[in-house]
């Protein structure tokens, strides 16, 4: 059994008092699925892990900001930082999933790709870019894709000012 099941198996509900630990990171859990925090220079290192393990699709990529919401909670030993990544993984052939949180400072809004393990985040991740400015290294082509290359500035930040976008018609009759 891999060293996912175990700790899950064996932490139980006990897993959001006092988190174990899977691949060297700290392990919380939300409302019944294992979350792993990793840390930047650990996150490719974990995934390639969780992907020999059989978790070979990843669902979903997407970030928060928490620029007003300081006090969540996070595992012993985790700094919060504004943003965070969410990623969830799933183990089709074993019926698992699972989800990691990577914390990303402000002033250094940078995160590895996870291209090279998971060719499907390429989207995902130009999302996160376009919406968030996160910047993600060795990102094969990482470039708006929602909103127009001239746009300025990053529409899910907390900071971004609200109702400031003109709605723009093509082709509408004035």
């Amino acid at each position: 059994m891999s060293e996912i099941a175990d700790d899950a198996t064996d932490a139980g509900d006990d897993m959001a008092a006092e988190p174990s630990e899977i691949h060297g990171c700290p392990v919380s859990d939300s409302r019944g699925q294992v979350v792993i925090h990793p840390s930047r220079e650990r996150y490719i290192e974990v995934v390639k892990a969780l992907a020999d393990e059989g978790y070979a699709v990843c669902a979903d990529l997407t970030a928060v900001d928490y620029l007003d919401y300081v006090h969540r909670p996070l595992p012993e030993g985790i700094a919060q930082e504004r943003f965070e990544i969410v990623v969830n993984l799933l183990d089709i052939i074993n019926r698992r999933r699972i989800r990691l949180r990577l914390q990303v400072p402000a002033g250094d809004a940078v995160a590895p790709t996870l291209f090279d393990i998971h060719p499907g985040s390429e989207a995902m991740e130009r999302e996160v870019y376009d919406m968030f400015g996160i910047e993600f290294t060795d990102h094969p082509d990482l470039s708006r894709i929602l909103m127009p290359e001239d746009w300025i500035g990053h529409p899910l930040r907390k900071d971004y000012e609200v109702g400031k976008i003109p709605v723009q018609f093509k082709g509408a009759n004035s």
